[in-house]
């Protein structure tokens, strides 16, 4: 019997003896909560466990799998903190929505992304003003110190829930009056493009991993420490001279960022 068989049969009365011969299954040297989320997972992804799928119970499924609770716990709370699971107080855990994938290394507008994928994008603005450059941002942007720059946070929206931060500041002399725009429905690039004759060839990105603050958290709708991937960047025009600089944040939840390799030479 797999994995996935002894959680949709969770509710029924133990079969003797199925535990102990999932048990005898399980490798050693390895912990036990890794091999039952690493099961979990693969029968998420493979569909074999859909979206919105209720988990039994935490101690009927630990006597099927024949590990503790505490064991199941931990399992289950990886997958919760890696974005696969979803645990509702009072309601029980559920199998996450499929996450968003996102281009790594790809400068590619965010609504156009969303749009490709069959989402409803959108945006709202949470600050838009002018304030000194500080030094490291004035470094980045290659602008003096207290110059003045446009701060700008936005929450980003997919089918009217909020999923990503972003921050970006932008020199004022370069886009003057740029506060007269609405950028809940333009993109930034493209007012950059058009209004001011300015576009963007390439940017710098990296991504890490971080936890949201309760500023963050209250803006995206997730819990204080919630799993969250900052992507830095810095946009060039094509002179190579550098016009947005930006910090956004995504809710590990709800995005997975994903590459294209080449193979390499040997």
């Amino acid at each position: 019997m797999s994995f996935v068989d002894h959680v949709r049969n969770a509710r029924a009365v133990p079969i003797p003896g199925a535990a102990s011969r999932l048990a005898s299954r399980f490798t050693e040297g390895v912990p036990l909560y890794l091999q039952i989320a690493e099961s979990l997972l693969s029968e998420i992804e493979s569909g074999g466990l859909q979206p919105g799928a209720r988990l039994p119970a935490e101690r009927l499924l630990s006597e099927q799998l024949g590990v503790n609770r505490m064991t199941l716990r931990a399992a289950l709370g990886k997958l919760e903190t890696e974005g696969y699971l979803d645990r509702r107080q009072g309601a029980g855990t559920f199998v996450a929505r499929p996450k968003i994938e996102r281009q790594a290394g790809r400068l590619v507008p965010f609504s156009r992304t969303m749009t490709r994928y069959g989402y409803r994008p959108g945006a709202k603005v949470v600050a838009l003003e002018q304030h000194p450059a500080g030094t490291a941002v004035a470094r980045q942007l290659r602008v003096p110190v207290s110059s003045a720059l446009y701060v700008v946070r936005r929450v980003r929206l997919v089918n009217r829930e909020p999923v990503m931060l972003e921050t970006f500041w932008m020199p004022v002399r370069r886009f003057p009056r740029f506060e007269r725009f609405d950028i809940t429905r333009r993109s930034v690039y493209e007012i950059m493009e058009r209004e001011y004759g300015v576009k963007v060839k390439r940017a710098r990105q990296s991504l890490e991993p971080t936890i949201a603050t309760e500023f963050e958290a209250r803006l995206l709708g997730v819990a204080p420490g919630a799993a969250l991937m900052l992507e830095e960047r810095l946009s060039l025009d094509a002179r190579g001279r550098p016009v947005e600089y930006g910090k956004d944040l995504y809710r590990g939840d709800r995005f997975r960022f994903v590459t294209d390799s080449a193979p390499l030479d040997r």
